[in-house]
């Protein structure tokens, strides 16, 4: 749904937790322009994900209560988190994706899945990790990014548990490597 503040209640947000449902909340769109050039009104876009077929009916009936327009259905979930900041709209403005604010434990990657692009991304990002903090057990990799917060270190925790077997072989190929160099450098002393 569109949420304009101006026309919701104050305590919009404690609305939607009651309701049990995992929502995700755009930035504030306080900087959109409509096609003349004019400012659009500020608009969050929310997510509202119910646990399964919903009517149109219950949704509006929320929607209602909140003084806002119709809500839509969507098509997908992961094109419209990724609307809710423009990221695939380079031509509109770019809202942080850090604002982003979620309810009800709302999290995207239980809604979506990463593409192989996405993951060879991804691993290329743990590698970098890996020798940026000269990382060189699994155990110490596992450990960095289950105790760092955010959606990226999320995906890259979901990725490095996943690909167990690539990771622990780069890492003892690392471990060799550097006790070779190392070997080698005691030799010639």
């Amino acid at each position: 749904m569109v949420l304009y503040p101006e026309s919701a209640p104050d305590n919009w947000r404690q609305i939607l937790a009651e309701t049990g449902l995992q929502c995700a909340i755009s930035p504030l769109h306080d900087k959109d322009i409509n096609p003349d050039g004019t400012p659009k009104k500020a608009h969050y876009h929310v997510i509202l994900c119910y646990s399964g077929p919903t009517a149109l009916s219950v949704v509006k009936k929320l929607t209602d209560s909140l003084n806002q327009p119709n809500p839509q259905a969507l098509e997908q979930i992961r094109g419209y988190y990724r609307y809710l900041t423009h990221k695939d709209n380079p031509e509109k403005y770019q809202y942080p994706a850090s604002d982003i604010t979620t309810i009800n434990g709302f999290c995207i990657a239980d809604y979506v899945e990463l593409t192989r692009t996405e993951i060879n991304k991804i691993v290329r990002e743990i590698q970098d990790l890996i020798i940026e903090k000269d990382i060189d057990e699994y155990s110490d990799l596992l450990d960095i990014l289950a105790y760092t917060e955010g959606e990226s270190a999320a995906d890259m925790y979901d990725v490095a548990i996943n690909h167990t077997m690539l990771f622990s072989s780069y890492l003892k190929s690392r471990r060799y490597k550097k006790l070779a160099k190392e070997g080698s450098q005691g030799a010639v002393r």
